[in-house]
């Protein structure tokens, strides 16, 4: 196994305010990796990091490659898709523009593309002319999730997918992350304070306090871990 994602002593922040201080964390080819913590523990900057949305200093490699000091924009056709907080979909465009929307760095054929994500997320098909907009939460978070796989990312970043979500749906979303890993190998990184559902669909997990990584290892490991669920399982 490769690794994907290798962040050795990052530190990002906003302005002069320092958020995350030297951390060190590494995503492997085919993992699902989850990033937990509380409220303001630096989940969403340690993301944006990555994207380099934000200034940073450290060392961020994307299979080997360096993206730190590049754009957002040449980190995206390195092989990077951002799902952020709050889905971001383009409210007055059709499910479907949105789709095509998300493969603007290919050259190829979309369409079959197009079809995959209406079988795996079938409400999408049945909206396809439908503005995003108008879709339910659970259904404009499908429509993220599949607008940025329509790039065929090497790496996929979700900030904290169950945000504002029934339960239900979270379950059937995080069900079909999983799925999505195992059918098309797709690399992830999710940040989430969900962290039961989390757990279930990572092969390894990471904990991060006040801008630094408290506690690392296999997500059954974190399970046994009592100080981890005591704070975070919530048992």
């Amino acid at each position: 196994m490769s690794r994907m994602l290798d962040v050795r002593g990052l530190h990002a922040g906003y302005g002069q305010s320092e958020v995350i201080h030297g951390v060190d964390f590494a995503v492997e080819e085919g993992e699902v990796v989850v990033i937990l913590g509380a409220n303001g523990a630096g989940k969403t900057t340690t993301l944006r990091a990555i994207c380099q949305m934000i200034s940073t200093t450290g060392t961020i490699e994307l299979a080997g490659q360096s993206v730190v000091g590049k754009s957002t924009t040449e980190v995206v056709r390195l092989g990077v898709a951002h799902v952020p907080q709050g889905r971001g979909t383009l409210a007055d465009l059709s499910v479907e523009d949105n789709l095509r929307v998300g493969a603007y760095v290919r050259k190829d054929d979309i369409n079959s593309d197009i079809q995959k994500f209406y079988e795996v997320f079938p409400r999408l098909g049945e909206r396809r002319h439908q503005l995003a907009g108008s879709l339910s939460g659970g259904e404009q978070q499908m429509l993220a999730v599949s607008r940025a796989l329509m790039g065929r990312p090497k790496l996929l970043l979700l900030d904290e997918p169950s945000l504002g979500l029934a339960p239900l749906i979270v379950q059937d979303l995080f069900r079909r992350f999983g799925d999505i890993n195992r059918d098309e190998g797709v690399t992830m990184l999710v940040v989430e304070q969900n962290a039961n559902l989390a757990l279930d669909i990572a092969d390894r997990a990471y904990v991060l306090e006040a801008g630094e990584i408290a506690v690392s290892g296999t997500a059954d490991e974190l399970r046994d871990d009592d100080a981890v669920r005591k704070a975070y399982l919530g048992y």
